[in-house]
């Protein structure tokens, strides 16, 4: 790793770490119903909402309600998206007919809908040959910010249950989804968006120009209301660009600065949620572990992402051609900002990109696939990755009271046999939802006929990494699949499905019960939560878990191509 590129991270992961504890308290405030400075302009949006739409934020909800009410709302944004996919073409404005080059199919169109409303965005199209302007505004960026704000919703109702004692509710979802919207994503995107026009991000609704290139052929310029849709992808971790290529798009990812912008607006708000998991438990220091945890694998990832591409293509330097693998990426990133942004992305549940992973190294591309297998708990969606790090760690507490003889507890909780259960149905949905479908294509001809360009084990990483971004709510793909397939439209949707709800019901009945207990003194027995040790056994329990679950589908995928390669 060179000096430049480990300045470079090391300034990222600064900006993040200044950036947690205010952006954390914020959190807390907002959630707890504290004052903020926005409170005059917003309270009365606020209460207006809530009397449109008949709710009384007051009254609380039962994890059983609270889960129904996520998933009703998750269902009607999926239908209405759906029809608006359906019916665009009835849509004003651009792009013209004959510009969107890709029909929009039934298959496909569910296929979309459940990926924008799951915060997946997983695009077995190009943006800007599919979709019309007010597609993309009303529809996939809309549900950008209602995916993001649910499940930010759910990440605060997780907190509640390690925060509250004897109380039978965890909150009301409305009042938090209504807050998740006015007072985090709504400011954040209309500074960030105004900053990324700054940096060149176009905001038109005008016509595609045909300009003559220097070869004298017409050549069509997709552009249109980008920036309106750029900064919420990144900040409700939702990834979807308005671009085939996403922020390799020179609209998307301008320059260093905007992609900086968008790094940050991807991983801040979720690693902020440790300290004010940290600061609603009563706990600081062991919102700060998580916090630790979390750095500890990003740092590795980008050892070992960065160490792949900066070695080069061993083929090529048979050929007499040192140097980096650039295969792929854009110059203007580099392989610095092209490993952070590929590291950061598959990390935050954000599929963003801006660099082609189809043509990453072997051990580069398992970097950001091990990621996705990890279960988004390093940073990880908005919300998702709290609660994602926290049941991890907690089946490390469980191995060590296994060890010790005691029954595992964490900040003041019990975590006895029926919460043990829920931990054990959250750690297993990743695995059953990612490695049957895999198997499923791998056999059938309909599966096989996605890989387009490759076979072998590199054909095997692009199908095994597709299911891999879909469970893990990200959208990221290796481009040498072909997903706009009826079988991949079809079978990515329960997997996408299971990765929002499979994980996420199991932990809102996990807060439900914790809820429920009393607080229960800290005593000898006790693994402390804001211990070296206790950050230890999370990492330990992440990596074994993965191990446990996804070695055989790595050794036939990336570990495989690697050794096929002459060393």
């Amino acid at each position: 790793m060179s000096i430049s590129a480990s300045a470079q991270y090391t300034l990222f992961l600064g900006l993040i770490t200044a950036l947690v504890k205010p952006a954390g308290a914020y959190l807390a405030r907002v959630f707890n119903g504290g004052r903020t400075k926005l409170d005059g302009v917003l309270q009365p949006i606020e209460r207006l909402i809530y009397r449109v739409m008949r709710i009384d934020p007051s009254v609380e909800m039962s994890w059983q309600s609270y889960a129904v009410a996520f998933i009703v709302f998750t269902a009607v944004g999926t239908l209405l998206l759906y029809a608006l996919l359906r019916l665009q073409m009835f849509l004003p404005g651009g792009p013209t007919a004959d510009q969107l080059t890709t029909p929009m199919t039934p298959d496909l169109a569910m296929n979309t809908a459940v990926s924008f409303s799951t915060t997946t965005t997983w695009q077995a199209y190009g943006g800007e040959t599919t979709m019309k302007y007010w597609t993309q505004i009303a529809g996939l960026a809309g549900q950008n910010f209602f995916a993001g704000a649910a499940g930010l919703a759910v990440g605060i109702a997780f907190i509640r249950g390690f925060a509250r004692a004897q109380c039978d509710t965890i909150g009301n979802f409305w009042f938090d989804l209504v807050r998740s919207i006015l007072w985090v994503l709504l400011p954040i995107c209309v500074i960030g968006s105004v900053l990324l026009i700054w940096q060149g991000v176009p905001m038109t609704f005008a016509s595609y120009p045909k300009l003559n290139t220097i070869e004298g052929q017409l050549q069509t310029i997709a552009r249109g209301p980008v920036a309106a849709l750029e900064l919420i992808k990144n900040l409700g971790t939702n990834g979807g660009g308005f671009f085939n290529v996403n922020g390799a798009h020179p609209f998307e990812g301008p320059t260093p600065l905007a992609n900086l912008l968008s790094m940050l607006a991807i991983a801040v708000l979720p690693a902020s949620l440790t300290y004010t998991f940290g600061h609603m438990a009563g706990r600081p220091k062991a919102g700060w572990v998580l916090y630790a945890t979390m750095v500890f694998l990003f740092v590795v990832a980008l050892v070992f992402c960065d160490m792949g591409e900066r070695r080069g293509n061993p083929l090529l330097a048979q050929l007499g051609v040192a140097g980096a693998n650039m295969e792929g990426k854009e110059v203007r990133f580099g392989i610095t900002q092209t490993v952070l942004t590929a590291v950061t992305t598959s990390n935050c549940a954000t599929g963003s990109t801006n660099a082609m992973h189809d043509s990453f190294m072997p051990l580069s591309v398992a970097v950001p696939l091990c990621n996705m297998m990890l279960g988004e708990i390093v940073f990880g969606g908005l919300g998702t990755g709290l609660y994602s790090i926290v049941m991890v760690a907690l089946v490390g507490l469980f191995l060590a009271g296994l060890m010790t003889g005691r029954t595992p507890e964490y900040l003041g909780k019990k975590i006895g046999p029926g919460e043990m259960k829920l931990i054990a149905l959250f750690s297993l949905i990743t695995p059953l939802a990612v490695l049957t479908p895999t198997a499923i294509a791998v056999v059938t001809n309909s599966g096989l006929a996605g890989l387009s360009t490759n076979t072998g084990p590199h054909g095997f990483t692009e199908i095994l990494y597709a299911y891999g971004s879909c469970c893990a709510n990200n959208g990221q793909a290796m481009a040498g699949l072909n997903a706009n397939l009826l079988f991949y439209n079809l079978t990515t949707i329960p997997v996408m499905l299971a990765g929002r709800f499979g994980l996420a019901i199991p932990a809102l009945a996990l807060a439900g019960r914790l809820a429920r207990q009393g607080r229960r003194a800290q005593h000898a027995g006790t693994l402390p939560p804001d211990s070296m040790l206790f950050a230890t056994v999370a990492v330990s329990s992440a990596v074994l878990i993965v191990l446990l679950s996804f070695l055989p589908a790595l050794a036939l995928g990336p570990l495989l191509e690697y050794f096929q390669f002459p060393h």
